[in-house]
């Protein structure tokens, strides 16, 4: 466990680092999100969707709000073409991310983790652990994509991989892009009620797999 730890938190550290760098030059804020969707709408749906989705799948490489983005999908969209196009630019993030992961992350990991043993070791509660994870990973900014890596580098199943994925992210984005889609400037409550819910959710879930893996660890 402990190594599994120590590669995921290099590789939350990684990703946050982009994070930081994007807030400190003003790259792909909420302001500057909303501001590119609106553009795009004003030109066309196609483009509109298309840009939703680059934005998504820039999440792989540069920290975005992806729960906003998926608001204001279903916001300027509609609740069924908002969902479609967010559910599809965070599958193109997931999936690259895998695979990427996949063809060159064996290499990460054996720097990190030199010894092979311990190399198994990780691979192994990662797939114990890791469908949880994968599942409950929306709770927070960076962790979809480091439970993306993790599981290309371990060598996870892909349909396994993308199973879990689905389960956790296909109803995050139905429930914000219907939010976004009964949402206005007016009236932005249903869109707020619903971010809320959603995060209280999912670090409740956070929670109970902390005390599940605490009590195994006891065990």
């Amino acid at each position: 466990m402990r190594q599994l730890v120590k590669v995921m938190l290099i590789l939350g550290t990684v990703f946050a680092m982009t994070f930081i760098l994007g807030r400190i030059f003003g790259i792909l804020t909420v302001e500057n999100v909303k501001f590119w969707l609106e553009a795009a709408g004003y030109v066309d749906p196609l483009w509109l969707a298309g840009t939703v989705i680059l934005l998504l799948f820039l999440d792989l490489f540069v920290a975005v709000p992806t729960l906003t983005i998926t608001i204001l999908a279903g916001f300027f969209l509609g609740f069924y073409a908002g969902a479609a196009t967010a559910f599809v630019g965070m599958s193109l993030a997931a999936c690259s991310g895998y695979l990427i992961s996949r063809i060159w992350g064996d290499r990460a990991v054996s720097f990190l983790v030199r010894d092979i043993h311990e190399r198994r070791e990780m691979a192994e509660t990662f797939h114990r652990n890791g469908p949880a994870m994968i599942i409950l990973s929306r709770a927070a900014p960076i962790v979809p994509e480091v439970t993306a890596c993790m599981a290309g580098a371990t060598r996870m199943r892909f349909l396994h991989y993308i199973g879990f994925f689905t389960l956790g992210t296909l109803p995050y984005v139905l429930i914000a892009s219907y939010a976004g889609s009964i949402s206005s400037p007016e009236s932005p409550q249903p869109a707020i009620y619903a971010a809320l819910a959603l995060y209280v959710f999912l670090w409740l879930g956070w929670y109970l797999l902390h005390r599940r893996t605490r009590r195994r660890i006891k065990g």
